[in-house]
């Protein structure tokens, strides 16, 4: 999967410019199945638009742990291949998803809903999987913005991995 991202910034005199347009570098995989290209990601909220940072992503990856970034934000686009396995966990961030193309189920807690392109999720902290029983692959934009945990009975419940 290649992800062209087009980055905006200002020159010196304050003009608006495209400041990156290339294909995304940054693509990991957790998982087998699963391919993560993470296109940006910022250290603090609310963001600094003043940085004249090129990497968004290069110079912070070593700091996104997991699915989020302490304190910060990501986005990246991940492509579920059929049959990946499920992969029970939580995230301490409030996801925003939009299902680009396919279809991928969503477990939670013995409750299944099925997302299809152009559909869209606001994922709250809830343990869930990600479950591809289709033919094809599911791509998904998913932007993460660090949250607090969700607490149940005076108990934070942890994140898994």
């Amino acid at each position: 999967m290649k992800v062209r991202r087009v980055v905006t910034g200002h020159d010196k005199d304050g003009k608006a410019v495209v400041a990156i347009d290339e294909i995304s570098r940054d693509v990991v995989s957790f998982r087998p199945g699963a391919t993560i290209t993470n296109v940006w990601s910022t250290a603090g909220f609310p963001v600094d638009n003043t940085s004249t940072a090129e990497g968004g992503v290069v110079d912070g990856a070593k700091e996104i742990t997991g699915t989020t970034r302490d304190g910060g934000t990501v986005f990246r686009v991940i492509e579920y291949a059929p049959g990946v396995a499920p992969r029970n966990h939580r995230t301490n961030s409030i996801d925003y998803a939009v299902i680009l193309s396919g279809e991928i189920n969503m477990e939670m807690d013995g409750t299944v809903v099925t997302l299809r392109a152009g559909d869209v999720l606001v994922q709250r902290g809830t343990i869930h999987d990600w479950i591809n029983r289709s033919d094809k692959p599911c791509v998904i934009a998913f932007i993460l913005i660090d949250a607090r945990p969700v607490e149940h009975s005076g108990k934070v419940l942890a994140a898994h991995g």
